[in-house]
């Protein structure tokens, strides 16, 4: 599980909205590379550029310098093992993406005519979305992203540029290639939606995410897996996670993402660093990790994959660490198939004692907790947490990144094996460093007492959050025999309640004075400034992310205002929230904080008991209820308000680059950090580099 996007979220729409600048800023060119490579915070520059809704930020890797040569190398041949799979991200959103980014690609190298005018402008901003997006749908909303430069302008550009370099299909003439990519960018009603998690639809016809062939419906696939699920199978196969479903005369079949297999040629080049990487382990448990993630890669055996999460797990030693592979299942309207992506990092060992503080005492925090005796588990297991470095990120965690992660997910390795825990610390550094004031804080909180409080406690109360959200929120609660797994029973809207689990046993405790007992905070009024953040978000601040009209899809959007909706419904008669106008504003304001943690518990033990019973119908309606429809008049108001501040909601960063240093025999004897400025740059480097799959993966 992501806390972010992958309670990731939450966080993103405090510090990503704190950390936009107010004034525009042009992209700056790679010429500042080297003046920025030099590892100073007080000189480093966070932000790099803003367009349409988006801010490009940078961040640091402290402490590389000081890990030793083998270290580095390993490091080195991961980083390229997770770049070698960026591509598959691209595919997996739909299946024209690849096509759509290498004629944009194509048009950025070779375009011979003028680049200094409006359109071409709008055809650079057009491209970076959809660099951002890994495809041509918006990477929060699912929407298609519309271009701002016209149909006619498209086709000159192609007209201009080399002729030879675009991804034409076989036999296919380059004005039947022009036609169709036209369609495919501009047509908004030709496959909409990247995922479309609509009351009432098929939303395996209706979402455009590649996962499923075009002739499949929902209730086909939800037929195929039921026959292949056992609820009484205590290790159950995490079924569908790596392979595309397709129907072929008439028969469903898997197509394996392995090597031989979809994806092969990526998917052989991550082995190919993988192996490398295994060269040069530390200890036998972080051999043992990757040799089975090397052997799962090559089989495509989910059974493999069990064993490698276990080995992952029981590796908690290592300073080292990496998620590679196909791990977070949002991207699946019916939650079943993993996007790819990997996360490099090393143990940031000072800031990881407040994390472990609290794990250690996972235990404790189950026993107190406000659920049902039956859902408690008696013996929580390894529950490992720690603070990370990020290296580098790839896939479904860039350019838009997770803050926290909690894995493995499945629900029998968790309870049976435990589970990491860590928070990228310093992902949320540079998200705090690149804070511009707090114009949006001061425009959404009612008072100088929340506005205060929230300028003096927020920014460690979030980081609390993600600490209990993951740490605790993930680990805790236990499914009832023989019901099948969250999927099974919960379906579609299994991730929107185990996000909201998660966030109400972080919620819960972040009023505790335990926390206090345990030094990890000094008073309470870090968990009101939690309280207030997290009521003003999932009730207001989150809805600048929709545009007019639209209703809440998202599961992490959908879980926090299932959350703060149900906990202002429910308080109404004792006014622990109150909605309050002010200069013609909305408010939301907390008139009792112990009353509403009480509101929280209440929830929280519902939605352990949803997930542990495997209720959908209660399921559903606390979701559908809650969670999906947005008060139209609420959210203009919100959006009117937004855009006077000039701010963008969402922020992504540009990668640290590893460059390896090698004696004249081959051999690396050292390897160096460089941070790249531009955006475009770098995204045309990989495009360079790492671009191993052909157009169309049939």
């Amino acid at each position: 599980m992501k806390i972010c996007s992958k309670i990731a979220y939450l966080f993103f729409s405090t510090l990503i909205f704190l950390c936009m600048s107010c004034n525009e800023q042009e992209a700056k060119t790679t010429e500042n590379v080297q003046e920025n490579a030099e590892h100073d915070s007080d000189n480093f520059e966070y932000l790099t550029e803003q367009f349409a809704d988006l801010k490009i930020l940078r961040y640091q890797v402290p402490g590389f310098e000081d890990l030793s040569l083998k270290q580095k190398e390993m490091l080195y041949y991961l980083y390229e093992a997770a770049l070698s799979g960026r591509d598959i991200m691209y595919d997996q959103n739909y299946k024209y993406n690849l096509a759509v980014r290498r004629t944009l690609e194509n048009i950025i190298n070779s375009y011979n005519g003028d680049k200094s005018g409006e359109d071409f402008k709008d055809f650079m901003i057009y491209t970076k979305r959809v660099w951002f997006s890994n495809g041509i749908h918006h990477h929060y909303q699912n929407t298609k992203i519309k271009p701002e430069f016209s149909k006619q302008y498209f086709s000159s550009l192609i007209k201009g540029s080399n002729k030879d370099a675009f991804p034409l299909d076989q036999n296919e003439s380059l004005e039947d290639f022009t036609s169709k990519i036209t369609e495919v960018i501009f047509n908004a009603s030709i496959d909409g939606k990247k995922v479309n998690k609509s009351q009432g639809v098929d939303m395996i016809a209706e979402s455009a995410v590649n996962f499923y062939g075009d002739n499949l419906t929902q209730s086909e696939v939800e037929a195929y897996y039921e026959k292949r699920s056992d609820p009484n199978d205590k290790t159950p196969i995490s079924y569908g996670l790596n392979s595309k479903l397709v129907k072929e005369n008439g028969e469903l079949k898997e197509k394996v993402w392995k090597v031989g297999g979809m994806y092969t040629k990526a998917i052989e080049k991550i082995v190919y660093w993988l192996e490398k990487a295994l060269e040069v382990c530390e200890d036998e448990k972080q051999k043992a990790s990757l040799a089975a993630l090397i052997d799962y890669y090559k089989t495509g055996d989910l059974k493999t994959f069990d064993k490698y999460s276990i080995a992952w797990v029981n590796d908690v030693t290592s300073p080292i660490d990496v998620v590679n592979g196909f791990i977070e299942v949002y991207n699946d309207p019916i939650g079943m198939r993993g996007s790819f992506e990997s996360v490099l990092s090393f143990k940031d060992m000072e800031a990881s004692k407040r994390i472990e503080t609290i794990g250690n005492d996972a235990q404790w925090f189950e026993d107190q907790s406000p659920i049902m005796e039956e859902h408690k588990k008696k013996n929580v297991k390894g529950i490992s947490a720690k603070v990370i470095t990020v290296v580098v990120e790839s896939g479904d965690a860039s350019p838009s990144t997770p803050i926290g992660i909690n894995l493995p997910n499945a629900n029998w390795i968790r309870a049976n094996h435990g589970s990491k825990s860590v928070q990228l610390g310093n992902i949320v550094h540079a998200y705090d460093m690149a804070k511009s004031g707090s114009g949006l804080l001061a425009e959404f909180c009612y008072d100088k007492a929340e506005l205060e409080r929230a300028k003096k406690y927020g920014s460690y109360a979030d980081i609390l959050h993600t600490d209990m959200h993951e740490v605790i929120g993930h680990a805790s609660g236990k499914i009832n025999p023989g019901i099948g797994t969250p999927k099974q029973t919960l379906k579609n809207y299994s991730s929107t309640l185990e996000e909201g689990r998660a966030d109400l046993v972080a919620l819960y405790y972040l009023m505790d004075e335990k926390l206090i007992e345990l030094g990890v905070m000094e008073s309470l009024d870090y968990g009101k400034a939690a309280y207030d953040d997290y009521i003003r978000n999932g009730l207001m601040m989150q809805l600048t992310r929709l545009a007019k009209g639209e209703h809440l899809e998202e599961d992490h959007m959908r879980n926090r205002q299932m959350v703060a909706l149900w906990a202002y419904e429910k308080g109404k008669p004792e006014n622990v929230i109150e909605k309050k106008q002010k200069e013609g504003k909305t408010f939301f304001v907390i008139n009792d904080y112990e009353k509403l943690r009480l509101l929280f518990g209440e929830l929280l033990k519902e939605v352990q008991r949803v997930k542990s019973e495997g209720d959908f119908k209660a399921g559903k309606a606390l979701v559908e209820d809650y969670g999906v429809k947005v008060d139209p008049a609420l959210h203009n108001e919100v959006l009117e308000r937004y855009e006077t501040l000039k701010i963008a909601p969402y922020g992504g960063f540009i990668n640290p680059k590893l460059v390896a240093v090698k004696n004249d025999d081959g051999k690396i004897t050292d390897v160096k950090v460089e941070y790249p400025f531009s955006f475009k740059d770098q995204m045309m480097e990989y495009a360079r580099d790492y671009s191993f799959l052909p157009t169309y993966n049939k």
